[in-house]
């Protein structure tokens, strides 16, 4: 079964926010929970507009969520995001036994 349009655009953007080496090492990190901007810029080797950048991408994607404390943001991945990139990514996924198709011409 093909996959729904809204779906096929949901799949690209989780797999592009997930498809960059700089956003993969902020996941990473979050794997051990919350952590402060801050924290984060002392992981991560990038100036904090490029960090802001990767985080919002992060964050429209659904797969992490903010909140403020005092002038601090602090990031926690969201794991729903995560199992729903996880089924996504099943229903990409080769069926077995399905036939070779004869030549198209």
């Amino acid at each position: 079964m093909p996959i729904a349009a809204p779906s096929l655009a949901r799949t690209a953007q989780l797999f592009h926010a997930l498809s960059d080496e700089a956003r993969l090492q902020i996941v990473a990190i979050l794997l051990d929970g919350e952590h402060c901007v801050c924290d984060l810029m002392t992981h991560i080797d990038a100036a904090q507009s490029r960090l802001s950048y990767h985080l919002k991408v992060l964050k429209d994607a659904g797969l992490v969520t903010d909140r403020r404390e005092g002038r601090w943001s602090y990031y926690t991945l969201q794991r729903d995001a995560f199992l729903e990139a996880e089924e996504l990514l099943a229903g990409l996924r080769p069926r077995a036994g399905r036939a070779l198709r004869a030549s198209c011409c």
